[in-house]
């Protein structure tokens, strides 16, 4: 199997220059969770963070080494993204679209060349994130099929495009929408259309008001006859011609989520601990840590995050060695539905122990959980993963 192009630096990586940058992903963790409850609350963005993270030259991690990025292999980037859910999963989350996005594009360079390089320029000189728009009201997620309403009409000038999206994840920051819409054809083409968010006709309005990640400011994009240059075209194939997705960007997704949510269930778990080893009960004349009811419980954490440990890195190692085989996204899909199953399981079980102080507004496992829960609702979702892997093994090809 070849090696993905994100994996450029990984050969001259040294040891010292990863726990170099293990230790500095560490400590803009710690000052992330300084104020990770604030932004919960308010609902605001982390644009601190981001410029924390820019200068700590993070935003540039999957960018491939002759444009100027890092070029890390999956599972550098699964530690990093774990290591930053942990002190924040709002930024871990925003982080992490604008890796898969590089990580997509690095792979398949279908995008057009003089784009894709003053993108990459720009992401490593600068703040210049980039996510995916492509769930709309009517639609839903287009990962279950359909046609987007959003339309991409090509002028003499370039494409207009006019459509409403959905949960556009960092929304506030972002630079660049790439844009999921249909062409005004009869026979529709389908694809990405990279939109700037300075231009006349962008739009966001502020719905994001959820349960949990609150801060990602994932809010509705609105596009009005948006004019951008044809070579933002970046990647229009015929509807059936997206029918065979690449297994290896799918696994990327997967891999991606399934670490930033074990990064929200290790800090819940670190909480944890902290917590039964402080309290000490009146009547106990020690602390909860000393009991083997707790101790047991901890333990069962432990075995739920330690098994997520090994599905996700063991997956993300074989990538990055080239070892994977065709059904590496599927493979990527049974490590995202099982990750994700256990890190909400390890956070239920803290708040089974301690009761009350654990949905506590003034106590962070409340907010994790809340974080953790929203692992259900990315795609690939739990009835889509559980099919494909049940036809896979009963053979069924359609």
């Amino acid at each position: 199997m070849s090696k993905s192009p994100v994996l450029e630096a990984s050969a001259t990586t040294t040891a010292q220059s990863f726990s170099d940058l293990f230790a500095l992903v560490e400590s803009l963790a710690d000052d992330f969770a300084t104020r990770a409850a604030a932004h919960d609350r308010d609902g605001s963005f982390p644009f601190e963070n981001f410029q924390a993270l820019h200068q700590a030259q993070l935003l540039s991690l999957t960018i491939p080494v002759a444009f100027g990025g890092q070029g890390v292999g999956y599972a550098t980037a699964c530690r990093v993204i774990e290591k930053i859910a942990s002190g924040d999963a709002s930024t871990a989350l925003v982080l992490t679209m604008h890796y898969l996005q590089h990580v997509n594009a690095a792979r398949t360079r279908r995008w057009h060349p003089a784009v894709y390089e003053r993108l990459c320029q720009e992401s490593v000189q600068g703040i210049a994130l980039l996510n995916a728009a492509r769930v709309e009201p009517e639609l839903g997620t287009p990962a279950r099929g359909g046609l987007p309403a959003t339309i991409a009409k090509h002028t003499p000038d370039g494409w207009l495009i006019t459509g409403h999206k959905q949960y556009t994840t960092g929304s506030p920051i972002l630079c660049y929408f790439v844009v999921w819409a249909r062409t005004d054809d009869n026979d529709p083409q389908v694809g990405s259309f990279l939109v700037p968010r300075n231009l006349p006709g962008v739009k966001i309005v502020e719905t994001w008001d959820h349960l949990g990640m609150r801060a990602t400011g994932s809010h509705d994009l609105i596009l009005e006859d948006v004019c951008i240059p044809t070579e933002y075209a970046l990647d229009v194939r015929p509807l059936k011609a997206w029918s065979s997705p690449d297994p290896l960007m799918l696994a990327g997704g997967s891999l991606f989520l399934s670490a930033l949510y074990q990064g929200v269930a290790t800090a819940a778990r670190d909480w944890l601990v902290k917590y039964l080893n402080e309290r000490s009960p009146t009547n106990l004349g020690a602390s909860l840590a000393t009991l083997p009811h707790f101790q047991t419980s901890v333990g069962e954490i432990e075995a739920l995050l330690y098994t997520n440990d090994r599905l996700i890195y063991t997956l993300a190692a074989d990538i990055d060695k080239g070892e994977h085989n065709p059904n590496v996204h599927l493979q990527a899909q049974t490590v995202k539905y099982v990750a994700t199953n256990n890190a909400i399981r390890a956070v239920e079980i803290g708040l089974e122990l301690i009761g009350n102080p654990g949905l506590s507004h003034k106590n962070p496992l409340e907010r994790h959980y809340r974080d953790v829960l929203c692992s259900r609702i990315h795609t690939p979702q739990r009835d889509v993963i559980c099919l494909s892997l049940g036809k896979a093994a009963l053979e069924i090809t359609n």
